[in-house]
């Protein structure tokens, strides 16, 4: 019988996307940060939330983010932003131990890249229990400001971790993130929106764009049917 499973022997390096990778993409925090962002937004400019919401996602579109947006247009406190969007509820967020099991089993280096804050990683990886089995976590502010999808903002990333980029794969839930990660040279693994795409960044369930190496539907199926060769660290702190 053939075998089916995705070929991992050469990764040494997992690097995970947060929100709506790590959890499914019908659990409620990102639109939870997105209220907030139309909030701060309308607080900053002074306008009523319809029309910050126009220009919060015109700054998201042309900016990569809505933060990116405001840093180059208004004078903005980046930490009373970071801290303001990502005051949101973890616990709408189901913890799913067959997941914590499938990336404790993963050989070498686990690393989480977010466009989000540090805080807001930790909040959401404690609730799910997972915190522990991650290397370190690079966040927004770490990269200098420069979200993903800008190549800035991934060489931050490789530097910082020394990264061998053809030795490492990248999980995301972001289409147009995955394009910079695979002209790098990462694997590149698609985690599809769960019940269709939320937006133009994510893919319908059937999607499966050329610069996706794999394109899944359920994190926690696929990392098991990986093939890998190391002996995986178990906790990673």
């Amino acid at each position: 019988m053939a075998d089916n499973r995705a070929d991992m022997r050469h990764i040494t390096h997992w690097v995970f996307d947060l929100d709506n990778t790590l959890y499914p993409s019908d659990a409620p925090i990102m639109a939870q940060v997105d209220r907030r962002m139309t909030q701060y937004v309308a607080r900053l400019l002074a306008l009523p939330e319809d029309e910050a919401r126009i220009v919060q996602k015109a700054y998201w579109r042309d900016y990569g983010t809505t933060l990116n947006g405001l840093m180059a247009n208004h004078d903005v406190d980046l930490r009373d932003f970071l801290d303001f969007v990502h005051d949101v509820d973890p616990t709408v967020i189901t913890p799913h131990p067959e997941l914590a099991d499938r990336i404790r089993a993963l050989p070498g280096k686990r690393l989480v890249y977010t466009n989000g804050s540090l805080g807001h990683a930790e909040n959401i990886l404690d609730h799910m229990g997972l915190t522990h089995l991650f290397h370190d976590i690079f966040d927004v502010e770490a990269s200098g400001f420069q979200p993903k999808p800008h190549q800035a903002g991934f060489d931050s990333f490789v530097s910082k971790f020394n990264l061998p980029v053809p030795e490492s794969v990248f999980f995301e839930d972001s289409v147009r993130n995955l394009k910079t990660a695979h002209a790098m040279g990462f694997t590149t693994v698609l985690v599809r929106a769960k019940h269709g795409p939320r937006d133009e960044e994510s893919a319908a369930p059937d999607e499966h764009p050329d610069h996706v190496h794999h394109a899944v539907d359920c994190l926690p199926t696929f990392l098991g049917s990986l093939r890998t060769t190391a002996t995986p660290d178990d906790d990673a702190t």
